[in-house]
Formats: C-alpha cells, structure tokens, sequence
C-alpha cells in the first residue's frame, strides 16, 4: 500500500494535498452575536436600583463628573443607600462611613410619589443636619416628547436631578 500523497511509484502527486489556510470564523461570529444580545439584555438590569415611581419635572438635568450616592425612599417608607436597606436612625452614620465624612459629598434623593413628602423632608433633613452640603431630588422627565416654550416646543431629553441644594 502506498503512502497517502505519493503515487504508486513513490512519486508525489501535484495538487492531491495541500495543507487549509483558510480560518473558519463563522463559529467565532456566532459566538460574538450571541454575546453581544446577552450584554445588551442584561445591562439596563444592572443599571438598576431599587425600583421607585418618580415624579416628573421639565428641570434640566445636573451633570456630574463623578458618581453621586443615591438615597432612596420606596413607596412602603423604607430608605435605601444605592441598593442596601437601612434604618432611620442608622442612616447618617453609614452616609459618614461610606463619604469618610466628607460635606462635599454629592447626595441624590430619590423619592417615589406615592410616598408621603414629609417622609422626603425627614430623609433630606437628617442628610443636611449631617453636614452634606449638595444634597439634589431626582424626578424622572415629563413623559410627552415636547416641552411648550414661550418661543415654541424643546425637546424634553432631561431626566436627573430636579433641584439642587
């Protein structure tokens, strides 16, 4: 029996092999797309927080260079550092622990508008006696497409925080 590759007088054969240079990549695309619809369906869910039902306001957004610490107040009352439940009387020690003390620390309150507002003001309150000086609302945008100006419509691409403090 003769060698694969040689003829049948140990000559080799021109063109009978040849080594593939050729990559596949179609598994590697697959692969890719399917990723790439798994990080598109999981990233809004890990963006977010303790769900809430914001009011609305037609205020400019704040922008800030760095991330804020956000307060929220769910429509049962109960008050939250971004995503971890704490009680009242536990709420200011912890805001210090985790800003190391420091009053120039951004604060955002998120609050739902279901809740009573005197339940706001108490967080805010406590927050403020605390010695944090930016402490903001967030309200979520209005939700029709335009805003009425005197001059005519601008477009309502705002969501953040309402007021500053």
């Amino acid at each position: 029996m003769a060698a694969p590759g040689l003829g049948s007088n140990g000559q080799r054969l021109a063109g009978r092999y040849r080594p593939m240079a050729e990559i596949n990549v179609t598994p590697l695309v697959d692969v890719m797309l399917v990723l790439l619809v798994v990080f598109m369906v999981a990233a809004p869910l890990l963006t977010v927080g303790v769900p809430v039902d914001l009011p609305q306001t037609q205020a400019p957004p704040i922008t800030e260079p760095k991330e804020p610490l956000v307060i929220t107040i769910n429509g049962g009352g109960s008050i939250y550092i971004q995503e971890t439940e704490v009680q009242t009387d536990a709420l200011v020690p912890r805001l210090q622990a985790i800003t190391g003390s420091n009053p120039d620390a951004v604060i955002y309150v998120r609050g739902d508008k279901a809740i009573n507002y005197g339940r706001v003001l108490e967080v805010m309150s406590l927050v403020s006696t605390a010695g944090f000086r930016k402490v903001s609302l967030i309200a979520s945008p209005p939700k029709s497409t335009t805003v009425k100006a005197a001059s005519g419509a601008v477009p309502a691409d705002r969501s953040g925080p309402a007021s500053k403090r």
